[in-house]
């Protein structure tokens, strides 16, 4: 296997903020407890065990949520060991995507159960516990409906409305038909798996739940549902805060600001952020709310996105949260809320990235004269840039010549009033030559046209629909041509403190 990193920040493709984090800049420090590192992983340990968290009702919550399952031993170990304090969690979460979605569902798992065995090793005074938090009370459907393989959209039509994870699973035995025929294969291991997870099944909750610890059981992963009546009673005092009080409102926005001085905010805060569930609905709250009907049916209520960051504090005994770019940047602006409720803030680790690439690709890559940080350059610069590889043809000795030309006039020339003139023809010299250097450069891209389709080729396979791969591919073709092998060699490349984009070559 060929792998080469590549720093984030070199890509071009993660945002300022999250290259200044990497980096530790001392700009983000307002809006961070600790930058991600073993020796501050063990400071945040420390600061984590002063706090209370209800331990019998997590256990309590895991052990019924996961009933149904054949769990590990590892993972059963892991819910049982949550009962002792010196065990803490590290998380990571995600919507319930059809067949996991994207391919940077499955690197975020693998990055936060590595980062656990990493703990582990590095601090055996302590447990530390892998977490996936299904975001089953979100209601996007659009979002988590579809997954692409080979280019093609496999949808999941449905009327359906509100929280997902309530969702039936009605209609998805069609997709795993056609999946079968795109690989004119139905006994492939991950069918299997599907059809155990979705087909015998109702929610999409329950087969969401299923198929993430078919796949990652066997590491000790525990798999949590906030959409739980006895652990969003322990959220009780932070609902009415919000709902009631709209405590949270002004704190969010004025770290915001502060956020946004250097930075582009991730995400929008509402005087409310909760929603109402309801029998097919998850809707804004918009009537006046009892304090009472808060404590008699906290199930009713459904956190967003920021507050669900603070839900997972409360009831975790939780030191790290594992995600994208993005949910790093939102957590961000909720660094005074935590210093608010005096509620530790985790400390944020960027999951890892990947780009899978076929080993005769990257050869004929390399071949071609490329580097390997010249794949994140746009399909037209990697034309151009062969181009002249091939064919150094330039003019640009003859554009100084012709301004040393022009200069000389200039200081000859008597009166001022040509001194635009000149300016001006010069110009059109330049603009003359700078024409004659396309039509060359277009000559000689037609002499090339083979090459140059299949770097276009090549450049397709990295960038589907002009995005990173990890953000529109799915698994599955990686899953079918490898099974097991395919996550645990992820498993084996990826380095959760490694501050590099990771190219992995797969033999074809």
């Amino acid at each position: 296997m060929i792998k080469h990193k590549i720093l984030y920040k070199d890509t071009k493709l993660f945002s300022k903020l999250i290259s200044d984090y990497l980096d530790d800049n001392n700009k983000l420090t307002p809006f961070v407890n600790y930058f991600p590192s073993l020796v501050n992983f063990k400071k945040q340990t420390q600061q984590k065990k002063q706090e209370n968290v209800n331990r019998n009702v997590l256990v309590q919550s895991l052990k019924k949520q996961n009933n149904f399952l054949s769990l590990s031993d590892k993972s059963n170990e892991n819910i049982d060991l949550l009962n002792s304090e010196n065990t803490f969690t590290v998380t990571t979460g995600h919507q319930l995507c059809l067949f996991t979605g994207p391919l940077y569902f499955i690197y975020k798992i693998i990055s936060t159960i590595n980062l656990s065995e990493k703990l582990n090793k590095e601090f055996p005074e302590n447990n530390y516990v892998p977490i996936f938090w299904m975001a089953s009370e979100d209601h996007d459907f659009q979002e988590i409906n579809h997954i692409n393989i080979f280019g093609k959209k496999i949808v999941w039509n449905s009327d359906q409305k509100g929280a997902v994870g309530k969702m039936k699973t009605d209609g998805i035995k069609s997709l795993i038909e056609e999946l079968k025929m795109i690989f004119n294969d139905d006994e492939n291991d991950i069918i299997n798996i599907f059809e155990n997870s979705y087909l015998k099944h109702d929610n999409l909750s329950d087969a969401t739940r299923f198929l993430i610890n078919a796949l990652f059981g066997k590491y000790g992963l525990v798999i949590i549902d906030g959409d739980d009546k006895k652990l969003k009673s322990e959220f009780i005092s932070v609902m009415k805060k919000d709902i009631i009080e709209k405590s949270y409102f002004k704190t969010i926005r004025s770290t915001t600001n502060k956020l946004s001085e250097n930075y582009k905010p991730q995400a929008f805060s509402r005087e409310i952020n909760f929603f109402k569930l309801s029998e097919g609905k998850r809707e804004r709250i918009t009537e006046v709310i009892s304090e009472e009907e808060i404590e008699k049916h906290p199930e009713n209520f459904s956190p967003n996105v920021l507050m669900r960051s603070l839900y997972q504090e409360m009831i975790l005994p939780n030191i790290a949260y594992v995600g994208g770019g993005a949910e790093v940047a939102y957590w961000m602006q909720l660094k005074d809320v935590f210093l608010q409720e005096k509620i530790s803030f985790p400390i944020l680790l960027l999951r890892n990235s990947v780009m899978w690439i076929d080993e005769k690709d990257i050869k004929r890559w390399l071949s071609f004269g490329f580097k390997y940080e010249e794949m994140f350059l746009d399909e037209h610069h990697l034309h151009k840039l062969f181009v002249e590889n091939k064919y150094s043809f330039s003019l640009n000795k003859e554009k100084i010549e012709i301004e040393e030309i022009f200069k000389k006039i200039i200081e000859k020339n008597k009166d001022n009033g040509l001194i635009a003139s000149i300016d001006s023809e010069l110009k059109k010299q330049i603009n003359s030559i700078n024409k004659l250097e396309k039509k060359i450069l277009k000559s000689e891209k037609q002499k090339h046209e083979t090459s140059l389709k299949q770097i276009s080729k090549i450049k397709s396979k990295m960038f589907p629909n002009k995005t990173l791969q990890e953000r529109f591919d799915n698994f599955i073709p990686q899953y079918f041509k490898h099974s097991e092998t395919f996550i645990k060699t992820l498993k084996e490349e990826l380095n959760p403190l490694d501050t590099n984009f990771l190219i992995l070559s797969d033999k074809k």
